[in-house]
């Protein structure tokens, strides 16, 4: 049986890292949001299992994993659960928790790359709040981002398995949600990003090892893998990027 994945379509949002995790297991997967002209899929599947009554185990939002009857919610809370299913996670148990412990600090990064370009409320547009995005997004460049990077670039080098993969001996789902952590960050501050590789030099190489994987490679060149946009978590405001 397939899995089905609930995430807003149009965008690669907090949804992408799973996607990379099912694409670069081959698994059987839908993307249901995208499935609009199929019967039961489609954005309205997605809001009838958030907003249903009688679902005794409902998401608050997505991306949430259906597997059978089972609804997996949360990023983290779904890669923990797919990883040693996909082959993508510790086979140590307790390297296991290690692994989750990493995914929710690319989790906590993540929360404040859509932070920088909206500062002060959700509900509002971007350009209601462009002054103190610009004041954010500063912050973020000049002392978010070593503080996140310089952290990853120390997880690498001190792991006892080699510094090719964050944790373990083996391509993790942690690895791959870097790669797209530091995809989205070239995409959305190409100027802040120019020295990045000289900076992290191990955190650039994993993300270059991640593109290179097979399944990876053919995803990113296919239709499947969504644009980076401006109505994502990763935006590209010139105005909110400056040189590192």
């Amino acid at each position: 049986m397939a899995y089905e994945l609930y995430y807003w379509d149009g965008l690669q949002g907090r949804g992408e890292c799973v996607r990379l995790a099912l694409e670069d297991a081959g698994a059987e997967y839908i993307d249901v949001s995208r499935g609009a002209k199929k019967e039961g899929q489609g954005t309205g599947a997605m809001m009838k299992i958030i907003n249903s009554k009688t679902e005794p185990h409902i998401p608050f939002a997505p991306p949430f994993l259906k597997d059978g009857e089972l609804i997996v919610p949360h990023v983290a809370n779904i890669l923990l659960y797919l990883g040693p299913k996909l082959g993508l996670a510790p086979k140590d148990e307790g390297l296991r928790y290690v692994a989750h412990g990493l995914q929710l600090t690319i989790a906590d990064m993540v929360t404040e790359v859509h932070d920088t370009h909206h500062p002060l409320a959700s509900a509002l547009y971007y350009e209601d709040q462009k002054d103190a995005a610009k004041r954010r997004a500063k912050d973020f460049v000049e002392n978010r981002v070593p503080k996140f990077m310089g952290y990853f670039e120390r997880v690498l080098a001190q792991n006892p398995q080699g510094d090719t993969q964050m944790i373990g001996n083996a391509t993790t789902y942690v690895d791959l949600s870097m790669f797209q952590l530091v995809d989205g960050l070239h995409y959305a501050f190409p100027r802040a990003m120019k020295k990045f590789g000289t900076l992290y030099a191990r955190v650039a190489a994993l993300h270059d090892a991640v593109l290179e994987r097979p399944n990876v490679a053919a995803y990113v060149d296919s239709e499947r893998r969504i644009p980076f946009n401006e109505s994502g978590i990763f935006r590209h405001y010139p105005e909110l990027d400056q040189d590192a």
